[in-house]
Parts: C-alpha cells; structure tokens; sequence
C-alpha cells in the first residue's frame, strides 16, 4: 500500500517519507479499512515534532480517518465488510500503524458506521475534535436546560461542541476572536457569542445569565482563560478543559475553587475511560444522522502532501480540520 511515515522526529519536510509499505491484515477483533481520508490534529503534529517520546521505530501519523471496511479479522461478524464508518486512535495506545495511508488495520471497537450523506472528508473530521467536544460537553453529566460556556467556540473542538450541546438541549454562550467567527459559532447553535478582545467574558456571562453564571464551562486553554472561566462559573459548577496552551502551570486560587464547590476536569481522549469514548461514538452517530451539521474540512492535501497538511495545521488560522486524502 502507499503511506507516509517517520522514522525520526522533527519538521514535517524533513522527516516525512512517502513510499509503499506492507498492507495490513486484520488480527482477531479487528477491521481493515480501506482509508479515504485521514483527518490531521495539532496532536498529530506534537507527536511528529518530538513533544511526545516515540513509542516506535516507524510512525505512521494521524489518529482520525474515514473509509470502507473492506476484510474483517476473527471475531467480527462479516456484515461489517463494505461499511462505510470513521475512525479515531488510529496512531495511539499501542498502534504505530496511524492513518496516513491507504489501509489501516484496527479493533472494531474504534470504528463507527458513517451515514452516506457524509462525505469520507468530513468524517474524518469527527475524532479526536469531535469526541473530545463529548467529553467535555457531558464531562458533569446530561446538559439539557443548562447553559454552557463554550471557549473557542469557532475551533475545531470548540465548534462541536458547541454543536453538541445545543443538540442536547443546552443554552450555549461561545468566545470567539472575530466576526467571522462569532457567525461561525452561531450558525453552531451558540445562543449567544463574547468577543474576548473587546469585551470582558465574566462581565458578559453574568448580564446574560442575569448574575447567576454559567453550569459548565468547555474551555480551549484553561491556563490562560483561568480567571475568566473562574468568573464566569455558577456555585456547584464544573469546568472541562482539553488545552492549556497559555500557561501550563497557572497559579490557581485554591480557596476560590472550594468556595464555589467546583469541580475542575482536564480531558484527553487516548487514555479516557471506555464507556466515556463509547457514548461519545453512540451520541455523535445520532447527531450526524441528520443533514445539514456543520463538519468543517479547512483544507484538503493528497497523500503525498502530507508534510504540507502537517504544515498547514502548524501554521494555525485553520477553520475546521485539515484533511488528507488517502485513496489513489
């Protein structure tokens, strides 16, 4: 099969080789997918560069993908074969097999049927920022009549989940950057959008909440949004964060923290509980199953590009998620 793989960590140009590998077969419990795309997260490019020790020799990169199942190992019934479905950790927990290439080979339980009006592109767009917009969304329990902060609310995660909660029957208040993105994040269901630049986040929560503050807050980078999120944040509530970019060791007010009774909770999905992960593909194959959601693809490159899309995500300024097409 063609692929692309590392065997060393460093700058996408220079470490990133694309040449033909052994195809794959399913082992006992597993599916062979036959990859049309594969989706590229800034995780993808953290573990490429070094920010993560290698586990391996060879690498091939990207957790996420989408395709058709074309063989199955012992274990899986055959009515799998010709499926088509998405898939997250493709490149984790143990697998250096990730889904820059044309077939991967991966436990059943980590695929999820893909409905035909979705196309290979934008399901590859649903795992790790999909999944990880669940886990935070639901991280304190259902959401519906609650109402929401979503941080971020026009990025890859961000949008889903805000997505997501207002799918579930939650008020949603999102920050953006832009105007641009404030449409983006409404278009998402945000009932209402701040602008962090220009105006102050706890100040608009509370006059649109009426003082009370919010249930949970979905945070893009707890670390520099601490006070914020702190702020804006009812007694008994929670926080879920999947980013601290801002500052990874903040200095945290403790007292604050137990006076509000609050509940604070980091999120990553690789290592997050089974049931967790297994709701969060339940619940995201009823929410694609109607037309028209928003799965953003903010670019596509060919295979052989790969490099390129590791690149572009780098860059930063993406809408959506950068996306490789894996078929010849």
């Amino acid at each position: 099969m063609r692929a692309v793989w590392y065997d060393r960590q460093g700058p996408a140009n220079e470490v990133i080789v694309t040449g033909e590998l052994p195809t794959p077969e399913p082992g006992v419990g597993q599916v062979r997918v036959r990859l049309e795309a594969s989706g590229v997260n800034p995780s993808d490019t953290y573990r490429r560069r070094g920010a993560v020790p290698a586990e391996y020799p060879r690498v091939i990169p990207n957790s996420d993908g989408a395709g058709t199942i074309d063989k199955v190992g012992d274990g899986v019934p055959a009515r799998w074969v010709g499926k088509r479905v998405w898939l997250y950790n493709g490149q984790r927990n143990g697998r250096w097999m990730g889904t820059a290439a044309e077939y991967i080979a991966l436990d059943a339980d980590l695929v999820t049927e893909l409905p035909d009006h979705v196309s290979f592109a934008e399901g590859a767009t649903l795992g790790i920022p999909g999944m990880t917009a669940h886990g935070c969304v639901f991280a304190a329990g259902p959401v519906q009549g609650k109402t929401l902060l979503v941080t971020g609310g026009a990025g890859a995660v961000g949008h889903y989940a805000v997505q997501l909660a207002a799918w579930a029957g939650a008020e949603v208040i999102a920050t953006v950057s832009s105007n641009e993105k404030a449409d983006r994040a409404r278009a998402g269901g945000a009932a209402h959008v701040i602008n962090y630049r220009t105006e102050d986040v706890a100040a608009r929560v509370a006059e649109i909440t009426r003082g009370a503050g919010v249930d949970h807050v979905v945070d893009v980078d707890l670390g520099g949004n601490l006070a914020a999120a702190m702020g804006s944040v009812r007694e008994n509530g929670s926080i879920a964060y999947y980013a601290t970019n801002g500052a990874l060791k903040p200095a945290v007010d403790l007292r604050a923290l137990m006076s509000k009774n609050l509940t604070v909770r980091g999120f990553v999905l690789p290592t997050s509980p089974h049931a967790t992960r297994k709701r969060a593909q339940s619940d995201i194959a009823a929410f694609i199953r109607s037309p028209g959601r928003i799965l953003s693809v903010a670019g596509e490159f060919p295979l052989y590009e790969t490099a390129a899309a590791h690149m572009s995500v780098e860059a930063g300024g993406k809408v959506g998620t950068v996306v490789v097409a894996c078929a010849r």
